[in-house]
């Protein structure tokens, strides 16, 4: 089973995130569930959504403790919430900053990955660039795609366009591509 834990902001999308990853593992014929962990926040308050997937039925039900994949949205959370408690040795984390690990201070966490195990990519401002708003969860799909390979692009993609409709669909499949060129080494939007 292959366990993907978001960590966001409310506002940011995680929870529709781990939704769309779901509906992607869906798409391509695996088992998949999605719900997130988040009391009575508000807007900007630290909200965490859990992603599971598996060529087998999922019978767990209870938040993802030990995640195969760290998905962080927003870095200032790296100084209030610990967002890699229970990381896999063999864990991805996907980091949405313009700041590299290092100036982040993720040195040791990367020294403790497999090589290309973690990246960051600057989703939010992919999304401002191809969606016209900052919302970075599309173009973090996007780049788990490319990074952890668990789905698809084209999957994420339709999942996307199967939520989002008009523009909103075809801009956030656009931050999605985007970020999956970016995270695999290719261009941007």
């Amino acid at each position: 089973m292959f366990q993907v834990r978001i960590h966001g902001r409310g506002g940011q999308g995680a929870v529709t995130a781990a939704e769309l990853l779901s509906v992607a593992a869906f798409l391509e014929g695996k088992y998949a569930q999605a719900f997130p962990s988040f009391g009575p926040e508000r807007s900007g308050a630290p909200v965490v959504a859990f992603c599971r997937i598996d060529t087998r039925p999922i019978r767990l039900h209870e938040p993802v403790i030990e995640p195969d994949t760290v998905v962080v949205q927003d870095a200032t959370l790296l100084h209030c919430v610990d967002v890699f408690q229970g990381l896999e040795p063999h864990g991805f984390v996907l980091l949405n900053s313009g700041r590299s690990l290092d100036a982040l201070g993720l040195a040791d966490l990367v020294s403790r990955l497999p090589l290309s195990h973690a990246r960051v990519v600057d989703a939010s401002t992919v999304a401002q660039r191809c969606l016209g708003r900052p919302l970075p969860n599309a173009a973090l799909l996007g780049g788990v795609a490319a990074l952890t390979g668990v789905v698809g692009l084209d999957a994420i993609l339709e999942a996307i366009m199967a939520r989002f409709r008009g523009g909103t669909g075809e801009g956030n499949a656009a931050a999605a591509r985007a970020a999956f060129e970016l995270v695999g080494g290719g261009a941007s939007c």
